[in-house]
């Protein structure tokens, strides 16, 4: 039996917290959930030279345009625009804290993630900027080994990330922290 629709209900328990600084762009992610296993969709984003987060593992998500209703309508359309998957309003059933890029050298942003829960896992494509999408167990992630610190070298500076290193290759940064308290929800996992 799927995990889903409990963790999406915990989620949409807790009231989000939301970025208030009119200074920064705005944007949403689509955290899509679907069962049979329970799975998430995660994209590997077009290598760009001016996309900060060129080649990343990803949520699909982006930037909201002028002609966005809001913050959903841009998760919903960024996510078509990159996978074609068409989500519908419907099918979100919480929205998670508003995050921001911790380096200084990234964009000044808020990014606010929405959880939707399909039925079943649907196609997702490509696009010029995604290179590959995939549903990704839970099961996957969670095993053990797979959440860790890595040595990495992102725009010329050497770091320690903790992340998720799958066949997809190593998730981390903002993503990581938009997912890790999802996944602690399946199993009551903790992490390093």
């Amino acid at each position: 039996m799927s995990a889903i629709p409990r963790i999406v209900a915990e989620l949409a328990a807790i009231a989000p917290t939301r970025a208030e600084d009119p200074s920064r762009r705005q944007a949403a992610v689509a955290l899509v959930l679907a069962p049979n296993p329970d799975s998430v969709l995660l994209i590997r984003r077009a290598e760009r030279e001016s996309d900060p987060w060129s080649g990343h593992l990803a949520l699909p998500g982006g930037r909201r345009d002028p002609g966005d209703a809001d913050l959903l309508d841009t998760a919903i359309r960024e996510t078509w625009e990159e996978t074609g998957l068409q989500l519908r309003r419907e099918w979100c059933g919480a929205v998670l804290d508003d995050l921001s890029p911790r380096p200084t050298a990234l964009p000044a942003m808020s990014v606010r993630p929405f959880v939707f829960s399909l039925k079943t896992a649907l196609a997702a494509g490509v696009s010029a900027e995604v290179a590959h999408a995939a549903w990704v167990p839970i099961a996957t992630m969670l095993r053990d080994g797979v959440y860790q610190s890595v040595a990495i070298e992102s725009r010329g500076t050497h770091v320690t990330a903790c992340g998720y290193q799958l066949d997809e290759g190593f998730l981390w940064g903002m993503t990581e922290r938009i997912i890790t308290p999802v996944l602690r929800r399946f199993g009551g996992l903790t992490f390093g």
